[in-house]
């Protein structure tokens, strides 16, 4: 069986290629307390802050501490 649907027309967006990403902005973010690599949070964010590997990473060590 072959299929001869068109399917070029199908996620048209009507443009050719994507803007540029836009600028990353926002509050100043807080520093990882382990990497000094910036977090997620605001620098107004009370407690300990980890960056995403970091938060990660430590995750995994309290999940596996029996």
């Amino acid at each position: 069986m072959s299929d001869d649907r068109d399917m070029t027309g199908h996620c048209d967006t009507g443009t050719s290629q994507p803007g540029p990403a836009p600028e990353a902005g926002g509050p100043p973010f807080a520093e990882c307390v382990l990497c000094r690599r910036p977090t997620e949070y605001p620098e107004s964010y009370k407690g300990i802050t980890l960056c995403p590997v970091c938060e990660w990473q430590e995750a995994q060590r309290t999940a596996c501490s029996g």
